[in-house]
């Protein structure tokens, strides 16, 4: 029984995400395709600066907050402005004093997955995926 514990244990690790993994650069993208740790996350970062990066860290923040008071449609301010303002990629207008306004948690896993989609957008990339082809007798 303690067998199947340790074992059940080890999958919910690897399913959850808690379980430690490597951070070697030559390791496997053995992730699901659509996500930076499978095929999407193999694409090399061109034609950005650090000041870009900076800019995308400061923006994928922001969207990783919440923007509405807890179990309401009711904005949360300042989080519900600056996400509009965020929202507007390179053209926006967001300085690094802001984010110490922002109310609430924030989700790192989400701030990582923003970062990503916004280093996309700058590279004109985004969304990294592979278009969707329909298939013959498929049902809408």
């Amino acid at each position: 029984m303690a067998d199947f514990a340790n074992q059940l244990a080890g999958i919910l690790d690897e399913v959850c995400g808690t379980h430690d993994h490597s951070m070697s650069r030559n390791r496997p993208y053995s992730g699901q395709p659509h996500t930076v740790t499978g095929e999407r996350g193999s694409t090399e970062i061109r034609g950005i600066t650090f000041r870009d990066l900076r800019d995308c860290f400061l923006r994928a923040f922001v969207q990783s907050h919440s923007v509405y008071r807890d179990g309401t449609i009711e904005p949360l301010q300042p989080n519900h402005a600056l996400s509009n303002e965020a929202s507007k990629g390179e053209r926006a207008c967001i300085c690094e004093g802001d984010i110490y306004a922002l109310k609430g948690d924030f989700d790192p896993i989400a701030v990582v997955q923003n970062l990503c989609c916004e280093v996309e957008k700058l590279m004109r990339i985004y969304p990294n995926v592979p278009r969707l082809r329909a298939e013959k007798g498929v049902s809408k």
